[in-house]
């Protein structure tokens, strides 16, 4: 019994015509990503080196491309169901070589076809089953990362209250300290009161050398007064007989 014709597979294809590599060098990037979903298949093409990777990451985008907009199907429930690469036309060339003769030149074509279908629905519902483990998992190291977030923000918070409240504390002591020194500066201040002038002492207190410096001070006083009016008086003469 013959098994079912490649034209005849059930599926969503895209193919790819006359490209320019062998089937053989196709067929190895192919055998990695048939029957892997669409996703795993994209991350397998675009982590391989290999020159057939790219052309056939094309044709993977296409087919599922094909699938969303012609057969209404769900790009993320798709899975790669058949793959393959069929040798198409060879050109010949020519290349000369010595004395005269030639060697025959293959470039190789061949013709790429993938195939996307739905996952079937054990395959689904694992894969949903996965997908909810994932994200219950992320959604735990999210919460655990959000406690650990507010316990530094509320251990931060406290420490910056902290900070407040010791500056507030200092500020007090100092306003506080500079009122007790205020007013034990005003309480000396007005203990001490302001300084008595002492009385003038009379000629009887002051003793014989008070009154010696007084009389000496009288003298110096009348020898200049005498000298003043002498000097008047030659002013005066001296004015007189320039007049006459």
């Amino acid at each position: 019994m013959t098994g079912t014709k490649t034209n005849e597979r059930p599926g969503t294809r895209a193919v790819h015509r006359h490209c320019g590599m062998s089937a053989s060098k196709a067929r190895q990037v192919l055998d990695l990503i048939r029957g892997e979903d669409v996703q795993r298949a994209a991350e397998l093409l675009n982590g391989t080196e290999r020159e057939a990777a790219e052309v056939i990451g094309k044709v993977l985008t296409s087919a599922v491309a094909n699938a969303a907009h012609n057969d209404s199907q769900n790009p993320e429930e798709l899975y790669v169901s058949a793959c393959y690469a069929d040798e198409a036309a060879t050109l010949k060339r020519w290349r000369p070589r010595a004395r005269g003769r030639a060697t025959r030149i293959r470039k190789r074509t061949c013709h790429i076809t993938i195939i996307v279908s739905r996952l079937p629905e054990d395959r689904l519902e694992l894969r949903r089953k996965r997908m909810e483990a994932m994200s219950a998992n992320r959604s735990r190291r999210v919460d655990a990362s959000r406690r650990r977030a507010d316990l530094s923000g509320r251990l931060s918070r406290r420490r910056a209250a902290a900070a407040e409240r010791q500056a507030e504390a200092e500020r007090v002591e100092a306003e506080r300290a500079a009122a007790e020194a205020a007013v034990s500066d005003k309480s000396v201040t007005e203990a001490e009161g302001t300084p008595e002038t002492e009385p003038e002492a009379t000629a009887d207190e002051a003793g014989p050398e008070a009154v010696e410096e007084t009389d000496a001070e009288g003298a110096i006083a009348e020898n200049a007064e005498n000298e003043e009016n002498e000097d008047a008086a030659e002013n005066a003469d001296g004015e007189d007989e320039r007049g006459s």
